[in-house]
């Protein structure tokens, strides 16, 4: 699979400014053109990213100003409101703008399926890809790449994707991925860690990420306990 496409440099710049200008203008077309884009958040997952790459690249004030014209906006976009909050939601720290943000996600089917697992085999290595429901259409994605008895080879993440992606995350892989109970592969990640660490390798972020499912069956490392 290839890295889900994230939004460049310009792109971020471009809705920051869009959000500047939404703020600091009076220009009904200025307010279309911000709600035109906003729509998109509930359908694309780079539109979702930038935004968040944005808020947060935003000072308090600057954020505050995101949030009131998604107050103001909202209720003319067209879209659930867990589409404009949620991947903002992702990268806010201060706890009463979280609180602000969640309030506007609260009822939103979240995790509403438990994650499912792909499994399949490329060039004697284990490939899985663990898919986890976010909101709407989006998914979290985990690929990776391990052998039992030698480690992790590769362990990749992308938070955001459209689950239409998942697809042809699986084409471009080059192998065939078929449906695996997900406490199998969890175990088979947890003997590959367990390899990782007795030739003294951490295992890998993008893996530890998904602590909550994998928790139960990861031993310490040195240094742990």
């Amino acid at each position: 699979m290839t890295e889900g496409k994230k939004p460049s440099d310009n792109d971020v710049s471009s809705v920051r400014l869009a959000a500047s200008e939404r703020v600091g203008s009076l220009d009904p077309r200025t307010h279309a053109a911000w709600r035109t884009w906003l729509a998109a958040l509930a359908k694309d997952a780079e539109a979702a990213t930038a935004a968040a790459l944005a808020y947060q690249s935003l000072p308090g004030d600057g954020r505050e100003a995101w949030l009131d014209a998604l107050d103001a906006d909202a209720p003319d976009v067209g879209v659930p409101r867990v589409a404009l909050y949620a991947p903002l939601l992702g990268v806010e720290q201060d706890e009463a703008r979280r609180a602000r943000i969640a309030k506007n996600v609260v009822g939103a089917p979240k995790r509403s399926t438990p994650p499912r697992a792909l499994v399949g085999w490329k060039n004697g290595e284990r490939v899985c890809l663990v898919v986890s429901p976010l909101y709407l259409d989006f998914v979290e994605l985990l690929l990776c790449r391990y052998d039992q008895d030698k480690g992790i080879v590769e362990a990749r993440h992308d938070w955001l994707v459209h689950k239409d992606a998942v697809t042809d995350g699986a084409r471009d892989l080059g192998v065939t991925l078929v449906e695996a109970p997900l406490p199998q592969v969890v175990e088979e990640l947890a003997h590959a860690v367990v390899a990782d660490r007795r030739a003294g390798r951490a295992a890998p972020p993008e893996l530890m990420r998904y602590i909550d499912l994998f928790a139960p069956d990861l031993p310490p490392g040195p240094g742990d306990e």
